[in-house]
C-alpha cells in the first residue's frame, strides 16, 4: 500500500512524516521534479503553498486538476504565500456575487 506524500518546508515535513506520510522537501528548483515522483507513487500528495508557488502554473493546474492522485494544496507552516481564495474564485467563476 502506497502513502500520501507531502511536498515542502523542512519544518512541516517533520509533522507530515511524524503523520506517516513519503516526504518531499525540494531544493529551489527542483520542485517540479519532486512532485512528479510524488505523483508517481502516492495516492495523494499534500503540496506546501510555497511549493506550490515555485511550481510551473500549468504544471501545477493539470496536478491539481488531474483525477488521480488527488493534489491539495495546504498552507505553508511560515505562512509566507497564502492559499488561492477558492469561494472567491468559485463565485466568479459562477458570476454570483458575494
Amino acid at each position: 500500500m502506497s502513502l500520501p506524500a507531502y511536498l515542502g518546508d523542512e519544518v512541516s515535513a517533520v509533522g507530515y512524516r511524524l503523520a506517516g506520510l513519503n516526504v518531499f522537501v525540494p531544493a529551489p528548483g527542483q520542485e517540479a521534479e519532486a512532485l512528479a515522483s510524488a505523483r508517481r507513487t502516492a495516492p495523494l500528495v499534500l503540496v506546501s503553498a510555497a511549493t506550490a508557488a515555485a511550481l510551473p502554473a500549468e504544471l501545477l493546474r493539470a496536478a491539481l486538476v488531474a483525477l488521480a492522485p488527488v493534489t491539495v494544496l495546504v498552507p505553508d507552516v511560515h505562512e509566507r504565500v497564502p492559499l488561492p481564495d477558492s469561494t472567491a474564485r468559485l463565485r466568479r467563476e459562477l458570476g454570483v456575487e458575494a
